[in-house]
């Protein structure tokens, strides 16, 4: 672990993660049932992660050698949670 509640002027990054090479910018979501927190990542809040994300990325050079994802963390009311991997892409 990188860093976990990284904030930015753009935001803040939940987690950052490397592994081998690879960063991952992890966004952690809790609602009521995955369902909810899946819609709760809204594209406003897609484009302020990534921004601060490129902000840590200036700041903290060096990372992400083997590439750099976006992966969201969806928490329910029971505790349990599943990971997106690579869930946010530039197009």
């Amino acid at each position: 672990m990188l860093a976990e509640r990284h904030r930015t002027p753009e935001g803040e990054l939940d987690l950052v993660a490397e592994k081998d090479g690879l960063l991952a910018f992890i966004e952690v979501k809790a609602r009521p049932s995955w369902r909810e927190a899946a819609f709760a990542l809204t594209p406003r809040q897609q484009s302020r992660l990534t921004a601060a994300a490129e902000i840590w990325l200036a700041q903290n050079p060096g990372h992400g050698a083997c590439g750099i994802r976006f992966d969201v963390m969806l928490v329910a009311a029971d505790g349990s949670v599943r990971r997106i991997t690579d869930a946010l892409r530039e197009t």
